[in-house]
């Protein structure tokens, strides 16, 4: 498949990992930033082929599991009214609540639809006017440019049955409360490539020098993982921090100034709890005052009031800082599995804990990249 195998070449990867073992000469801990770029490394067995003085941790770049559990709680609390239908995507419905999910809702009769495009939201409610649907609009800057411009439609269209239960949230904020955590433990950021298409690199630059880091933009598949991390290792290495593009065919360092411009349009800057983590300043988006009457929190206050109650056995959050692997937990794969979830990193098709169970990174299996397997084989154990 053109542009999709060549950067899946077996014989490439190996040359750029060969390449890595030539010139790193210490420990290095690195931080990809993606859960989809997590998921990628674990699957072509990419972090059992590095040199053992390479560490990737794993950031808090799936949508899915920092949405807060206070907003989980918001979400099955409206999806419950019978005068709402719910609207979100799949991976939401299993993420647990206090006490329950978006699933059990609908079992129980809740009218809750998944969808594929958040446009998908306003036929709904066209087709349902005595109703109020409610999307359930989370993600990183990825999928913002999406969610504002069903605001904007919703508007110019006249459609007041529809609202937005809003959790977006932005990388650069959350790299700079890694790096003023006492616990930092990160020398370089593997950037999430599908963000950058969108908001460009740029926000990097004063990060990567503020903070002495470098910044590479990375890619998913093994090609562009691994050129990216040799990237890293050579600026570390020289003693260098920059921010490098390793996703060219996609990024620009001005982004997509269009998807930019719809997202400043609907949505502005606000403080934002990271589920795990807690407020990260300036690291989420609000609506505006001009799209306001679109807020399903202003919209419906009474979930204002809602105790949320976390699992005590869960250690995501510490997963989402890079401060543990998911296999150093106690409950992973015994009390918390994909069928009995602790914590939405197990859920999500993005979360690091569901990438370590799927791929059977468990503790008892771990090689810590003394037994490396070829990509091939990795992938085919993978399914």
């Amino acid at each position: 498949m053109k542009f999709i195998d060549e950067y899946r070449d077996e014989a490439l990867t190996r040359n750029l990992l060969d390449e890595i073992r030539r010139t790193v000469t210490r420990h290095w801990t690195m931080m990809e930033v993606c859960g989809g770029q997590t998921h990628s490394i674990l699957r072509s067995g990419l972090d059992q082929l590095l040199p053992p003085e390479i560490e990737l941790v794993h950031g808090p770049g799936c949508p899915v599991c920092v949405t807060p559990l206070e907003l989980i709680d918001k979400a099955i609390a409206l999806a419950s009214r019978p005068d709402v239908i719910f609207v979100s995507y799949g991976d939401m419905l299993r993420v647990p609540g206090s006490e329950r999910d978006l699933f059990s809702v609908r079992a129980a009769g809740g009218n809750v639809r998944v969808v594929y495009s958040p446009l998908d939201s306003l036929k709904i409610a066209r087709e349902n006017p005595d109703k109020t649907v409610v999307f359930f609009g989370i993600g990183f800057e990825t999928t913002a440019p999406a969610n504002a411009m069903a605001v904007v439609q919703a508007k110019a269209q006249g459609i007041s049955n529809f609202a937005m239960l809003v959790s977006h949230v932005t990388v650069p904020p959350a790299i700079c409360a890694l790096m003023e955590s006492p616990d930092v433990r990160v020398d370089a950021f593997l950037a999430a490539g599908h963000v950058c298409t969108v908001m460009g690199y740029w926000e990097y630059e004063p990060l990567a020098k503020k903070y002495n880091v470098p910044v590479v933009v990375m890619a998913f598949e093994p090609v562009d993982i691994a050129r990216a991390i040799l990237m890293c290792v050579r600026q570390l290495e020289e003693g260098r921090a920059e921010v490098e593009n390793a996703y060219a065919r996609s990024v620009r360092r001005e982004g997509n100034v269009a998807a930019q411009r719809v997202i400043n349009e609907v949505f502005e800057p606000c403080d934002r709890p990271w589920r795990g983590i807690g407020v990260i300043p300036q690291s989420g988006y609000k609506f505006r005052e001009a799209y306001a009457a679109y807020d399903a929190e202003l919209r419906f206050p009474e979930v204002q009031t809602i105790a949320t109650q976390e699992s005590t056995l869960c250690m995501s959050g510490l997963v989402l800082q890079g401060l543990k692997k998911p296999n150093q937990c106690p409950a992973f794969g015994k009390e918390c599995t994909p069928q009995t979830p602790l914590g939405a990193t197990m859920v999500s098709s993005e979360g690091a804990c569901a990438a370590y169970y799927r791929y059977g990174r468990y503790a008892e299996l771990q090689t810590s990249n003394s037994q490396p397997q070829t990509l091939r084989s990795r992938e085919t154990a993978a399914g």
